[in-house]
């Protein structure tokens, strides 16, 4: 993926089971934060800072939304566990990861193993996507991709 290329358009269930469709979302600008796997250190540290950004996240009108290969079970017990405010998708089959170009091989313990690599995307109101933030750094991730809302807000006005 890269930036101006249409978003794959995906239909997900969330922690609750609710399908949510990337195509429902057209008009707003969409952060879409894919982590390797719920209730782990680095996507614990990255899901409770952008928990503690998540107010001045909304205030820029963006609509946040979680992703990782996790059932919809497990994505409830981590949103549950560290109160997130916001949605997290199940894409327990891994289509959207890969489709997205995250879905790539990791060296864990000395073995190759296929694993989603910690990637952002920012997708504008038109479905395109805006800014990629790749190999992401759990700590302090939020606060860049707030920055980042903030900058892109002030060029567009």
């Amino acid at each position: 993926m890269n930036i101006h290329d249409k978003a794959p358009d995906f239909t997900l269930q969330d922690q609750d089971g609710k399908e949510i469709s990337l195509k429902s979302l057209r008009g707003k600008v969409v952060i879409l934060f894919f982590y390797p796997r719920a209730d782990t250190p680095g996507c614990t540290i990255e899901a409770c800072e952008f928990r503690d950004t998540y107010k001045k996240i909304q205030k820029t009108g963006a609509v946040l939304l979680g992703i990782s290969p996790d059932t919809p079970k497990t994505q409830k017990k981590f949103q549950d566990k560290f109160s997130l405010p916001f949605p997290l998708l199940a894409d327990a089959d891994k289509k959207i990861a890969d489709a997205f170009g995250v879905l790539q091989e990791k060296n864990m313990y000395g073995k190759k193993v296929m694993g989603i690599v910690r990637t952002t995307f920012i997708i504008g109101p038109n479905g395109k996507i805006q800014h990629i933030f790749p190999k992401v750094k759990p700590e302090g991730h939020s606060e860049e991709v707030l920055s980042y809302l903030k900058e892109s807000a002030k060029g567009a006005a």
